[in-house]
């Protein structure tokens, strides 16, 4: 205990900071996103193929843009303007999703706020590597994601218990959530004091070749297996689908992502802080094994017992790999160069999450639930077979 009481102490306020700033921001935004597969379907009669086109588009929307912002923070040697801009868009397009009459509405709305975060995301997480000393920052990332994660469940127990109130009305939910969303905003421009940037003499273009050289194959390695767990993953818009065809009453539905987050939020920091002290490629395994067994949990399950054994697991492996991969980033990249390498590890993730979501809602809706999942399953043991071939030419080139 006294241990990690030290570990916290060492982590500068400003991460604590950014993480309070995520937080309020993910109560947000998981406000509407616990109920959106559910009001899509519900009331603008949306099919969960176009769910699934939807989810895909938006998440990685996200993740492309972070190439572009990642470089902006290189070059110019400035992370929070970024990352500013970012909230700030991200807060404006919350009212959209409370006045949306159709799906395209909402596909513009959520597209908007995907590209606040993907302006955010890159500034941000480089941010975290250059303010947190380099022997704790698998301990700052977890401590992040943790906070992020407290809001990623407190969003949907607040959007359960407004539900209940107002008896399933989703657009006055979908008001409510603008407030934190604005307060996050506040936060960060008084909160956070960017550390001194690099001098104009030393910029460059990151994108450059002779830049990207510098990124060498331990880091492409990364951004191949990040890319192969979005596969497995997919978009947790199907949790929420899934908790709907097992019985969960309407306004109950949220909860599926309440479980889901607090399990993710409470092992995020352990998981983060281990990961400063054992084998990288060893966690990222054991996180697949977890993710394995939720998705062959709820493939072949239909009670709400098996539904909440799945999504905890799926908590679990969240918490044991997004931290982690982002240490790896920062472990593998330059430094003059992270946000740059946080920008093309999140590009390839969006492609593959764009991949995931449609393939996904195929599955979901021609084959069947089942389907989905043990998809899910197939891309996680290729994640695990690409480790194990990593650490067997590691163990071999050094001996």
């Amino acid at each position: 205990m006294s241990d990690s009481n030290s570990t916290l102490g060492k982590i500068p306020a400003s991460v604590w900071v950014l993480g309070g700033v995520s937080m309020l921001m993910d109560i947000s935004s998981e406000m509407i996103h616990s109920l959106l597969p559910l009001f899509m379907i519900s009331t603008l009669g949306t099919s969960a193929f176009a769910v699934g086109v939807i989810e895909g588009l938006a998440e990685s929307t996200a993740l492309i843009i972070k190439i572009f912002s990642g470089a902006l923070s290189d070059y110019f040697g400035k992370r929070k303007g970024l990352a500013l801009f970012g909230y700030t868009l991200g807060a404006l397009t919350k009212p959209l999703f409370a006045i949306a009459p159709t799906t395209g509405i909402v596909l513009t709305a959520r597209l908007l706020d995907r590209v606040g975060k993907g302006l955010r995301g890159a500034p941000r997480d480089a941010l975290v590597v250059d303010i947190t000393p380099p022997e704790i920052r698998g301990a700052a990332f977890g401590l992040r994601q943790t906070l992020d994660t407290v809001g990623a469940f407190l969003g949907p127990l607040l959007a359960v218990g407004l539900m209940l109130m107002w008896d399933n009305d989703f657009r006055a939910v979908f008001w409510v959530a603008v407030i934190p969303g604005f307060f996050a905003v506040i936060l960060l421009i008084l909160g956070i004091k960017e550390p001194r940037g690099r001098s104009i003499e030393k910029r460059t273009n990151p994108i450059r070749r002779d830049n990207l050289k510098r990124l060498g194959p331990t880091y492409w390695w990364v951004v191949t297996i990040g890319a192969v767990f979005v596969l497995a993953r997919f978009s947790e818009a199907f949790l929420v689908l899934k908790a709907q065809i097992s019985g969960v009453p309407m306004a109950l539905i949220p909860l599926v992502m309440v479980a889901m987050n607090i399990v993710y939020a409470a092992s995020a920091y352990p998981f983060g802080k281990l990961s400063d002290r054992m084998s990288h490629s060893t966690m990222l395994a054991f996180g697949l094994v977890a993710l394995i067994m939720s998705d062959l949990t709820l493939a072949v399950g239909d009670h709400w017992l098996g539904l909440g054994v799945g999504v905890a697991l799926w908590g679990v492996h969240m918490g044991m790999t997004q931290g982690l991969l982002a240490t790896m980033v920062a472990v593998t990249a330059p430094a003059d160069l992270r946000g740059t390498a946080y920008g093309f590890f999140n590009l390839v993730s969006g492609i593959a999450m764009l991949l995931a979501s449609v393939v996904a809602g195929l599955l979901w809706d021609y084959v069947g639930p089942s389907a989905t999942f043990l998809a899910g399953a197939t891309f996680s043991l290729l994640a695990l077979l690409g480790i194990w071939i990593k650490v067997r030419k590691t163990s071999e080139s050094s001996t």
